[in-house]
């Protein structure tokens, strides 16, 4: 995209080679690394010592914009999570496939977080967020830790994905913490190669396409109908932003949610949690390509995290892409949208479990497969508070889901509904990548 006069200084990103990394939700690590803990004495023996020995050798101090601290270990989780997740697009200790000249000026060292998505557990275990935001959004980025123990000042209107660049995974953690009034205790990053890594740990991950891809910028040629895509492939995949809906980074998040949707129910489904070689394997595959928070940096806390996560059926879990428009001042970037915006972050601060009645995304569409309906139950007329930016349409449903009634073991939970603006999926819902047909 070409920068207009006045745009903010951010990282530079080829437009031949605007690669991007894509998360895979800590939700598979945490279960994986849980599982394997408790399937097997002599697995389990390997996993914790040589995990616990991976996943502390570096980590990251994270601080706060409420001055909050963080919960001292696994007895304390015992509420609420919230996790950040950042993909880096560094070039720096990746592959063959990142040699060539124009990859390692395009970005080195901590590199650009490109993805960035926060996953909030709510505090009775019953439902999830994970909430992607834009690389491409506009904002306001707060003072940030320098590497010499200093501080870069606060600075205006820059994009979200220099946050990363700028101070570490402790900045894009300050930042979120700002943009939706959450506190973040916990945070990873991970990279290309660990994207790679973690899709062959668990034989590849079946996603549908819609109509073809064709995405020579990431190397990804893909016919409509079903593809089961492992290392570069899958990691093509979810890098592809020109061969997926309208060549944007909005499109290519909608994208990101059916692979990961479809690598949740792969994991649920498909005999992966019954398999302690291969969940030691995906598990080692994210410790040894993550760089983790202090925090997070113990099994224990990852294994406390996966027993929150592991009672929350895959409907229940919703993924949405933050609400943002297009800037007024800096073309082919985006801004929040405050009234939308406050409905999601209302959700996040109260713990709210959320509905969605608006559509997919640019980048996917609902598969004809039939969907899972959710085990909680809505309110008759969702109320959101006063600065949750409105409801939905009255009487619109999500995309034909009609929700069922709670287990009779368990009260309904109640859920609030999100402006139809805001796009996503859940964890359940089958849906398909949104090709160009190039």
């Amino acid at each position: 995209m070409a920068r207009a006069s006045g745009l903010p200084t951010v990282a530079r990103h080829g437009r031949q080679r605007r690669s991007h990394a894509w998360l895979i939700a800590l939700r598979t690590v945490a279960i994986a690394v849980a599982v394997v803990l408790v399937s097997s004495v002599s697995i389990a023996a390997i996993a914790v010592t040589r995990l616990a020995s991976t996943v502390q050798t570096s980590t990251v101090h994270l601080q706060h914009e409420s001055g909050a601290t963080a919960p001292p270990g696994i007895d304390a989780i015992t509420g609420g999570v919230n996790l950040l997740l950042v993909g880096t697009d560094t070039r720096t200790g990746q592959g063959g496939q990142f040699s060539n000249k124009a990859d390692q000026a395009a970005s080195s060292g901590a590199g650009n977080n490109d993805v960035t998505i926060l996953l909030h557990i709510a505090q009775d275990h019953r439902s999830a967020m994970i909430v992607s935001f834009p690389r491409d959004l506009i904002l306001n980025l707060p003072p940030c830790p320098a590497a010499n123990g200093g501080y870069y000042p606060a600075s205006a209107n820059r994009m979200l994905n220099s946050s990363l660049a700028r101070g570490g995974l402790a900045c894009p953690v300050l930042t979120i913490e700002k943009l939706t009034g959450t506190t973040i205790p916990y945070a990873a990053s991970i990279s290309f190669d660990g994207v790679a890594a973690m899709s062959n740990a668990v034989g590849g991950v079946t996603v549908c396409v819609a109509n073809s891809i064709n995405d020579p910028y990431v190397g990804l040629v893909l016919s409509a109908g079903e593809h089961t895509l492992q290392g570069s492939q899958a990691l093509a995949f979810v890098r592809s932003r020109h061969g997926v809906g309208d060549g944007s980074d909005l499109g290519r998040i909608s994208s990101q949610q059916v692979f990961l949707s479809a690598l949740a129910r792969k994991i649920e489904s498909e005999g992966v949690l019954k398999n302690p070689l291969q969940l030691y394997g995906l598990a080692t595959a994210a410790a040894q390509n993550m760089q983790l928070s202090d925090t997070l940096a113990r099994v224990d806390t990852m294994v406390s995290i996966a027993l929150a996560l592991k009672s929350i059926p895959l409907e229940n879990i919703v993924m949405v892409q933050y609400p943002t428009t297009t800037s007024p001042l800096y073309p082919n970037r985006v801004v929040p949208v405050a009234s939308t915006d406050a409905a999601v972050n209302n959700a996040l601060v109260k713990d709210l479990a959320v509905t969605l009645t608006g559509n997919t995304g640019r980048g996917s569409i609902v598969s004809t497969t039939p969907t899972v309906a959710p085990t909680v139950a809505p309110t008759a007329t969702p109320t959101p508070s006063a600065t949750a930016g409105g409801s939905a349409a009255p009487g619109k449903e999500k995309r034909g889901i009609t929700p069922s009634a709670a287990p009779a073991t368990a009260a309904p939970v109640a859920l609030t509904a999100l402006p139809s603006s805001v796009t996503g999926q859940t964890a359940a819902e089958q849906t398909c990548a949104k090709g160009s047909g190039k």
